[in-house]
């Protein structure tokens, strides 16, 4: 029988653990591998959300700057709002373990559509880095939790009898 007694990122790295005899065999990164990649992913989902509940404060609270902004691009402050709700429901979607990939999966058209008004107002440039950084972080997330979408779609059919 064997059981992790070190550290479990240690077995991680080296792919070894101890077994009760305190002889070494060698495992694969199957579940020791899968719950650190699953803990790396709360953190990110975690940043990400808190990312998201932050920009969403100037565009709720109608910050002079955000309602500019939002002017400029021609969507005033309706738009401005929905955008902040949006933001403010994804970030909370994300941390809720059945909606983590679907939400990650509509921060994505979020994202895309900031990405592209950023670079189509402001041109490139470091002010185009937060949105593209934050594209690929829920875009790895989306993709991570792929499993969890499926399960939801399958619940939801098998609730609406399909």
């Amino acid at each position: 029988m064997c059981r992790i007694t070190a550290y479990q990122f240690d077995a991680v790295a080296t792919g070894k653990v101890e077994r009760e005899d305190g002889t070494m065999t060698s495992v694969s990164s199957g579940s020791v591998g899968r719950r650190g990649t699953n803990v790396a992913l709360w953190v990110l989902q975690v940043l990400t959300a808190a990312l998201f509940v932050f920009a969403s404060i100037p565009k709720l609270t109608a910050d002079p700057m955000a309602v500019a902004g939002f002017d400029m691009m021609g969507l005033g402050t309706p738009g401005m709002y929905a955008i902040g709700v949006c933001e403010v429901l994804g970030a909370v979607a994300l941390l809720v373990p059945i909606l983590c990939g679907l939400a990650a999966l509509a921060q994505i058209l979020l994202m895309i559509g900031a990405v592209t008004y950023t670079a189509i107002l402001f041109g490139g440039g470091p002010i185009l880095i937060l949105p593209v950084v934050t594209l690929i972080a829920v875009s790895v997330i989306a993709w991570a939790r792929r499993d969890r979408t499926i399960a939801l779609v399958g619940r939801v059919r098998r609730y609406l009898g399909r």
